[in-house]
């Protein structure tokens, strides 16, 4: 339950919600620049087609569950906020959220506290993005594989597949699915998500974005750095030659890149818990068991 009650003064919260948009605004430049350009970036785009998320959506600031905004009436009549207690206040309502969408809630929770508790895994190596190109012609990139189809095989023939996220399993070739060692289902998710996973960090984004005003600007756009950050290893670990676009590989198919990528994915995996905890503590007003 939640113990303590914050009210931030209008000037208070006025300035956070500049800063925030600011803040959010340098992190989306780059990619504002390539869409009036209509040029696209096989790595960086990632996070707003994917996940399908505006940029005008990040810069959109909110101070997290239970927080009362003082003078706030212009927000009045936003989704999941209700009246504070003194005339004109405003605060972001947990329980609106949930009595509107119980599934979403429940999900959510239980995508965050299951993964949380579970011990990271270290040995699959990126390998996901290689079973979604093997033995096939059709990519779902049109970006030449660094070794060519039969190179590409190759490793994941002389690999293990274990993946552990569904949405990344879901894109495996026919050919890759029965070489994974699980066999993994839209409704296994929560019970089989762990922290190891890059897909899994990059998701606090998306949870972060679904739970709206219930998550503090800052870490909305905490979790989003997150998810570039990850997104830059999952393409240098995959089977695409990205050198038109200065990406230098991490080559997974050797002992050396495999080192590089767990050193990688354990920073990750940390940022990740942190986040994880600090989601659930600004929503439910309490961390992970």
């Amino acid at each position: 339950m939640r113990t303590t009650v914050t009210r931030l003064t209008r000037d208070e919260w006025t300035a956070r919600a500049a800063a925030h948009a600011e803040r959010a605004d340098a992190l989306t430049a780059a990619h504002r620049e390539r869409a009036q350009r209509r040029e696209k970036h096989p790595v960086h785009d990632f996070l707003f087609t994917y996940y399908a998320y505006k940029p005008s959506q990040l810069r959109r600031w909110h101070p997290g569950a239970g927080v009362t905004l003082a003078e706030a009436t212009e927000r009045a009549e936003w989704r999941w906020y209700r009246a504070g207690d003194a005339p004109g206040d405003v605060v972001p309502d947990d329980t609106a959220f949930r009595a509107e969408k119980p599934q979403l809630a429940d999900l959510i929770e239980r995508m965050l506290r299951r993964t949380a508790a579970r011990p990271a895994q270290f040995g699959c190596f990126g390998l996901h993005e290689w079973a979604m190109v093997y033995r096939t012609a059709e990519h779902r990139h049109p970006i030449p594989l660094r070794l060519g189809a039969d190179g590409t095989d190759a490793v994941v023939e002389a690999n293990d597949l274990r993946c552990t996220h569904f949405d990344a399993f879901r894109f495996f070739t026919d050919d890759a699915v029965p070489r994974n060692r699980l066999a993994l289902t839209r409704e296994s998710q929560p019970d089989l998500e762990q922290p190891g996973c890059l897909h899994a960090g990059m998701d606090l984004y998306k949870w972060a974005v679904k739970l709206g005003p219930l998550v503090p600007g800052d870490l909305l756009l905490d979790a989003f750095e997150l998810a570039r950050d990850i997104r830059m290893l999952d393409m240098q670990a995959a089977p695409y030659d990205l050198s038109a676009w200065d990406v230098q590989p991490v080559p997974i198919e050797t002992a050396a890149g495999k080192a590089e990528y767990v050193r990688q994915q354990r920073v990750f995996a940390e940022r990740g818990a942190a986040l994880r905890a600090d989601l659930l503590t600004a929503w439910l007003g309490e961390a992970t068991d």
